[in-house]
């Protein structure tokens, strides 16, 4: 693959990123942090690489026009047809197109090239630490999804418990499985060193959002 696809690339990235939680600068942390990554490992084709990580959210705007698409099978396409057209060989475009379409965490497919899993441990990450919170709390925004839920007692549900989208539930979900799903041994020293930052947000929010409630209850004499 020729280097200049890598920059041929990034232009075709910044015309298709609108959301705020995955802009150009979601896409250069991922790039930034495949870069560390890939010092630690061996036998990576870095063009393929870069390229992947470039790419792999191109599809977000499908889904977000239709939420029953996957924007990373649908970005896997786009890239692949994409690469196809600027000259790139078959074999290089389907090792970019598989990179992409298993970078997602609620996939249910693996990665299997180092290239592949390095894109999702990097892209994994970027929903971590301080980081993650931020995100969330965008797209959370942009999609409507609420802070909390409460239950017909008025009594917040902790997001283990509840059956509708949540920043609770989404934090829940990540605490308990984002930290533990990662493939390369740097992805998960880095993924360890911030969990501690998200678990104690997540105890403080809960903390906060539930003071004083029982008595605001009574005082509103709230049905129970």
């Amino acid at each position: 693959m020729e280097k200049n696809i890598v920059y041929e690339a990034k232009l075709y990235m910044e015309q298709l990123t609108k959301d705020a939680a995955h802009d150009r600068e979601h896409i250069y942390r991922v790039v930034n942090m495949a870069l560390d990554i890939a010092k630690t490992e061996m036998l990576i084709d870095m063009e393929i690489l870069l390229t992947a990580c470039i790419l792999h959210d191109i599809g977000r705007e499908k889904q977000f026009e239709n939420p029953k698409l996957c924007h990373a099978r649908e970005g896997a396409k786009m890239a692949y047809k994409f690469l196809r057209e600027k000259g790139v060989s078959p074999e290089e475009a389907i090792k970019v197109k598989a990179c992409i379409e298993t970078h997602r965490f609620r996939s249910e497919r693996q990665p299997e090239s180092i290239e592949a899993k390095i894109l999702f441990d990097a892209d994994t990450l970027d929903v971590t630490g301080a980081l993650g919170i931020a995100r969330s709390l965008l797209y959370e925004g942009r999609m409507g999804i609420p802070l909390y839920h409460v239950d017909s007692r008025g009594s917040i549900i902790d997001g283990k418990d509840d059956y509708q989208d949540s920043f609770l539930k989404e934090y829940d979900y990540k605490l308990f499985n984002v930290y533990n799903r990662l493939y390369t041994k740097r992805g998960k020293e880095i993924a360890q060193e911030r969990k501690k930052l998200t678990t104690a947000f997540y105890e403080e929010l809960y903390r906060e959002i539930s003071f004083g409630r029982g008595n605001m209850e009574a005082m509103l004499e709230i049905d129970k």
